[in-house]
Protein backbone atom coordinates (compact mmCIF):
# COMPACT_ATOMS: atom_id res chain seq x y z
CA UNK A 1 0.00 0.00 0.00
CA UNK A 2 1.21 3.47 -0.77
CA UNK A 3 1.39 6.18 1.85
CA UNK A 4 -1.56 7.93 0.23
CA UNK A 5 -3.77 4.89 0.75
CA UNK A 6 -2.83 4.51 4.41
CA UNK A 7 -3.55 8.12 5.29
CA UNK A 8 -6.94 9.15 6.55
CA UNK A 9 -9.04 10.85 3.88
CA UNK A 10 -8.77 14.62 4.10
CA UNK A 11 -11.76 16.43 5.49
CA UNK A 12 -12.24 18.45 2.30
CA UNK A 13 -13.51 15.51 0.23
CA UNK A 14 -16.72 13.84 1.45
CA UNK A 15 -17.11 10.08 1.38
CA UNK A 16 -19.20 8.22 -1.15
CA UNK A 17 -19.27 8.01 -4.91
CA UNK A 18 -18.85 11.11 -7.06
CA UNK A 19 -22.15 12.04 -8.76
CA UNK A 20 -22.23 12.03 -12.56
CA UNK A 21 -23.18 15.73 -12.51
CA UNK A 22 -19.93 16.59 -10.82
CA UNK A 23 -17.94 14.44 -13.24
CA UNK A 24 -19.58 16.11 -16.25
CA UNK A 25 -18.99 19.58 -14.79
CA UNK A 26 -15.33 18.71 -14.21
CA UNK A 27 -14.97 17.34 -17.75
CA UNK A 28 -16.50 20.46 -19.29
CA UNK A 29 -14.37 22.80 -17.18
CA UNK A 30 -11.32 20.75 -18.09
CA UNK A 31 -12.23 20.95 -21.76
CA UNK A 32 -12.41 24.74 -21.47
CA UNK A 33 -8.92 24.75 -19.96
CA UNK A 34 -7.55 22.50 -22.70
CA UNK A 35 -9.04 24.69 -25.44
CA UNK A 36 -7.59 27.82 -23.81
CA UNK A 37 -4.18 26.17 -23.50
CA UNK A 38 -4.25 24.96 -27.10
CA UNK A 39 -5.20 28.37 -28.45
CA UNK A 40 -2.60 30.01 -26.22
CA UNK A 41 0.09 27.63 -27.48
CA UNK A 42 -0.98 28.32 -31.06
CA UNK A 43 -0.72 32.09 -30.56
CA UNK A 44 2.63 31.75 -28.84
CA UNK A 45 4.09 29.58 -31.61
CA UNK A 46 2.70 31.83 -34.35
CA UNK A 47 4.14 34.87 -32.56
CA UNK A 48 7.55 33.22 -32.43
CA UNK A 49 7.80 31.52 -35.83
CA UNK A 50 4.87 32.87 -37.82
CA UNK A 51 4.35 36.25 -39.43
CA UNK A 52 1.64 37.99 -37.36
CA UNK A 53 0.96 41.72 -37.63
CA UNK A 54 2.34 42.13 -34.11
CA UNK A 55 4.61 39.33 -32.86
CA UNK A 56 4.75 40.81 -29.35
CA UNK A 57 0.98 40.98 -29.14
CA UNK A 58 0.64 37.37 -30.35
CA UNK A 59 3.25 36.16 -27.87
CA UNK A 60 1.71 38.05 -24.97
CA UNK A 61 -1.76 36.83 -25.92
CA UNK A 62 -0.47 33.27 -26.04
CA UNK A 63 1.20 33.54 -22.65
CA UNK A 64 -1.92 35.13 -21.17
CA UNK A 65 -4.14 32.34 -22.47
CA UNK A 66 -1.73 29.70 -21.17
CA UNK A 67 -1.85 31.32 -17.73
CA UNK A 68 -5.64 31.62 -17.86
CA UNK A 69 -5.95 27.94 -18.81
CA UNK A 70 -4.52 26.98 -15.43
CA UNK A 71 -7.63 28.10 -13.53
CA UNK A 72 -10.25 25.92 -15.26
CA UNK A 73 -7.81 23.01 -15.27
CA UNK A 74 -7.20 23.36 -11.53
CA UNK A 75 -10.93 23.76 -10.87
CA UNK A 76 -11.69 20.67 -12.97
CA UNK A 77 -9.14 18.62 -11.03
CA UNK A 78 -10.58 19.90 -7.76
CA UNK A 79 -14.08 18.96 -8.85
CA UNK A 80 -12.93 15.46 -9.80
CA UNK A 81 -11.28 15.09 -6.41
CA UNK A 82 -14.39 16.59 -4.75
CA UNK A 83 -12.57 19.50 -3.17
CA UNK A 84 -14.92 22.08 -1.70
CA UNK A 85 -12.74 25.03 -2.81
CA UNK A 86 -13.05 24.11 -6.50
CA UNK A 87 -16.70 25.07 -6.85
CA UNK A 88 -16.05 28.81 -6.43
CA UNK A 89 -13.40 29.13 -9.15
CA UNK A 90 -15.42 26.87 -11.47
CA UNK A 91 -18.52 29.06 -11.03
CA UNK A 92 -16.57 32.29 -11.53
CA UNK A 93 -15.01 30.95 -14.73
CA UNK A 94 -18.44 30.13 -16.14
CA UNK A 95 -19.90 33.51 -15.15
CA UNK A 96 -16.99 35.22 -16.92
CA UNK A 97 -17.41 32.95 -19.96
CA UNK A 98 -20.99 34.11 -20.65
CA UNK A 99 -20.07 37.70 -21.71
CA UNK A 100 -17.12 36.33 -23.70
CA UNK A 101 -19.52 33.99 -25.52
CA UNK A 102 -21.93 36.88 -26.13
CA UNK A 103 -19.10 38.94 -27.63
CA UNK A 104 -18.05 36.06 -29.88
CA UNK A 105 -21.62 35.57 -31.06
CA UNK A 106 -21.97 39.30 -31.77
CA UNK A 107 -18.73 39.38 -33.77
CA UNK A 108 -20.19 37.31 -36.57
CA UNK A 109 -18.48 35.01 -39.00
CA UNK A 110 -16.97 31.69 -38.04
CA UNK A 111 -16.58 32.59 -34.37
CA UNK A 112 -20.35 32.45 -33.86
CA UNK A 113 -20.05 28.67 -33.52
CA UNK A 114 -17.34 29.07 -30.87
CA UNK A 115 -19.50 31.60 -29.02
CA UNK A 116 -22.55 29.36 -29.03
CA UNK A 117 -20.47 26.38 -27.87
CA UNK A 118 -18.89 28.42 -25.08
CA UNK A 119 -22.29 29.74 -23.97
CA UNK A 120 -23.79 26.25 -23.89
CA UNK A 121 -20.84 24.82 -21.93
CA UNK A 122 -20.83 27.71 -19.46
CA UNK A 123 -24.57 27.47 -18.80
CA UNK A 124 -24.39 23.69 -18.48
CA UNK A 125 -21.55 23.84 -15.94
CA UNK A 126 -23.37 26.56 -13.98
CA UNK A 127 -26.50 24.41 -13.86
CA UNK A 128 -24.53 21.33 -12.85
CA UNK A 129 -22.62 23.09 -10.07
CA UNK A 130 -25.60 24.77 -8.42
CA UNK A 131 -27.47 21.47 -8.33
CA UNK A 132 -28.01 20.27 -4.75
CA UNK A 133 -26.51 16.87 -5.61
CA UNK A 134 -23.22 18.50 -6.65
CA UNK A 135 -23.08 20.84 -3.66
CA UNK A 136 -23.75 17.95 -1.30
CA UNK A 137 -21.07 15.84 -2.99
CA UNK A 138 -18.59 18.67 -2.44
CA UNK A 139 -19.53 18.85 1.24
CA UNK A 140 -21.24 22.21 0.95
CA UNK A 141 -24.18 22.13 3.33
CA UNK A 142 -27.26 24.21 2.57
CA UNK A 143 -27.78 27.14 4.90
CA UNK A 144 -30.55 26.83 7.45
CA UNK A 145 -33.39 29.23 6.88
Amino acid sequence: MSSKQTQAPDDDSPAGPRPARLTVAAALAGAEGVVLAAFGAYLLVMGLVGDPDSPRQAEMGGLTLLALAALPLAAARGLLLRRRWSRGPALIIQIMAVPVAWTLIGTGGAVIVAGVALALVALAVLALLVNPTATEALGIAPRDA
